[in-house]
């Protein structure tokens, strides 16, 4: 990329939706993403369908060789007119992705900086006019530490859990209250402390504690705090 299309990059705005696992967030970059008119992208979607891949290959976490050729195999796309699932290779892969086991095994290669690197050109790419939304654990510190609106979005583990649950039985998906409720503590735990990319508010992200808002709460402040930072 020359640096007069790095230049031309960087000038489109970027807004950013981080926290943890369960808060809201894809509700909240989806909706955003709709009132905005902006493309989106669910970046630990990249991470989930990395793990799918390697679930079906047979490969583990540990092999990072194997898992750098993977990542180089896919291709990611959140079309609006499908409300933005995750397409893979052109292949509607969103309820795939939403399975604890899958998201606990993106959370192991999460913590992989080899493949890190090369998930994070994927999400760089995203980035095209007339702009982007984006949520995720890391976007406002790693993957576009310069976007013009950075939110931090989090809530109580019990709330989480609770909104996990409920979305799971919503699509038909087993689940179980406990596990789910141990799974986010743990994986809490992960995020926060590995070495990589830690899950972490921006500086100057503006944090907002969802656990006892509704979402229409929560993306009422948001707009008034985007619009402002857009200056629109």
């Amino acid at each position: 990329m020359s640096v007069d299309q790095r230049d031309r990059r960087e000038n489109i705005p970027v807004i950013v939706i981080d926290g943890p696992a369960g808060v809201g967030k894809g509700t909240i970059a989806k909706r955003l993403a709709t009132a905005f008119e902006f493309h989106y992208l669910d970046s630990g979607a990249a991470y989930r369908a990395l793990a799918a891949m390697a679930v079906e290959a047979g490969i583990e976490a540990a092999d990072v060789l194997a898992l750098i050729r993977l990542s180089q195999q896919l291709s990611l796309q959140f079309p609006p007119e499908h409300d933005y699932q995750a397409f893979a290779n052109g292949q509607n892969i969103d309820q795939a992705l939403r399975t604890e086991e899958c998201s606990s095994l993106a959370s192991q290669i999460a913590s992989v900086p080899e493949v890190r690197a090369e998930l994070l050109k994927m999400q760089r790419g995203f980035r095209q006019p007339p702009g982007l939304v984006a949520e995720g654990r890391d976007l406002g510190t790693v993957v576009f530490p310069d976007a013009q609106a950075k939110i931090f979005l989090d809530a109580s583990s019990e709330e989480r859990a609770r909104r996990r649950y409920k979305q799971l039985i919503e699509k038909g998906i087993s689940a179980n209250f406990d596990h789910l409720f141990d799974s986010i503590r743990e994986r809490d735990q992960r995020d926060r402390t590995r070495s990589t990319a830690p899950l972490v508010a921006a500086s100057d992200a503006r944090v907002i504690d969802s656990t006892d808002m509704t979402i229409e709460a929560v993306l009422a402040q948001a707009e008034v705090y985007i619009r402002e930072c857009l200056e629109i």
